[in-house]
């Protein structure tokens, strides 16, 4: 009789522990993880190794295993979207994210999505994603600076702090962010500034958005430029985006990666000039031809800072537009998809003015 009642308690416990369990999971928000490769998901074989390693070694489930905490913030879950360092992303995968994402934050289940990028063109996807991704739920870019197999790897509490910040009501709203180093970033506005460094990611002049206080996100800005739910671009139907390519200046420059580029087949040419987009004399007359046979010039900074607005009366003449604080890979993302709709000189100029 004793063993038959304890036997039932046993039973009654367990299932009131699993009854608990499933209360618990289902009051969590649930958070999707798509993973592309790169360091966070990278092995080296040593632990001291923090060059030469191999991006995109480790599966999503990996990456989700390492971190068991992530089960106390969320109810999580991967896909692997690709599995590349991301110096090799392409316009296939953006595509690819940008329409999963809408797909996956169409379900009111899904709270948010993170997603797991190598840091070398990271700041170029979430842009992409600013601009595509048709939802005010928060989307997360996050990556690491050192392999998954490193001594102090960075990208376990990353990761951590990105299911956080996704399945905060504090980033409703704010636009594809970038979380890393305990910083929050809007895609607009963050690049990589160090080749090496945690500490990589900032917006300089313009600042980041908050940070994390033992992986609690505090907020105390936001970009007041159009994204995601404001943006007018569509990408549902697009198999491919149109090529625009990137002249970068130089002293001794002159015309001929612009012709080159034109006879490639591109639709945009986004300018690097010196200072505020200033454009080499011999460099000119090729950005002049190109834009007479309809390819879009616009003119961006090497410099890494400030604005490209309209200055020379010669280059407003040419119809060269303007493209603002974006640095030139992100003024490439708007044009190429700016030209998706319209080849209106006046309209790209106005969306530069609005992204």
């Amino acid at each position: 009789m004793i063993k038959k009642k304890l036997i039932t308690s046993l039973v009654l416990g367990t299932l009131i522990l699993s009854s608990c369990t499933s209360v618990l999971a289902a009051e969590l928000p649930e958070v999707k993880i798509l993973a592309t490769g790169g360091t966070i998901a990278g092995s080296a074989a040593s632990n001291t190794q923090m060059t030469g390693y191999t991006s995109g070694a480790l599966s999503v489930d990996t990456l989700i295993n390492a971190v068991p905490e992530l089960k106390n913030v969320a109810v999580v879950s991967g896909e692997q979207i690709s599995n590349i360092g991301s110096q090799n992303m392409t316009d296939d995968i953006w595509l690819k994210l940008a329409n999963h994402c809408n797909e996956l934050l169409a379900d009111p289940e899904v709270k948010g999505i993170v997603i797991t990028h190598g840091t070398d063109t990271l700041e170029e996807t979430a842009y992409f994603l600013n601009l595509t991704v048709k939802s005010n739920k928060p989307v997360v870019l996050v990556g690491a600076m050192r392999p998954a197999t490193a001594i102090s790897a960075d990208g376990p509490v990353n990761l951590l702090n990105a299911v956080k910040l996704a399945a905060s009501p504090k980033a409703v709203g704010k636009g594809v962010l970038v979380a890393l180093n305990d910083e929050i970033n809007g895609a607009r506005d963050v690049t990589k500034t160090n080749t090496s460094n945690v500490a990589t990611f900032k917006a300089p002049e313009l600042g980041l958005l908050g940070y994390f206080a033992n992986g609690e996100p505090y907020f105390y800005k936001e970009s007041t430029r159009r994204n995601t739910i404001n943006s007018e671009f569509d990408v549902s139907n697009l198999k491919q985006l149109p090529r625009v390519d990137i002249i970068y200046t130089h002293g001794n420059d002159d015309r001929m990666l612009i012709d080159a580029a034109v006879k490639a087949g591109a639709k945009g040419i986004v300018y690097a000039g010196s200072g505020m987009g200033s454009i080499h004399k011999d460099a000119e007359p090729g950005l002049i031809d190109a834009q007479k046979k309809g390819v879009v010039i616009v003119r961006s900074s090497r410099v890494g800072n400030g604005m490209v607005v309209a200055g020379s009366e010669q280059y407003t003449k040419e119809h060269f537009l303007n493209g603002d604080t974006l640095n030139p890979q992100k003024a490439r993302i708007l044009l190429q998809l700016a030209l998706t709709k319209t080849n209106n000189l006046n309209e790209i100029q106005r969306m530069f003015n609005e992204y």
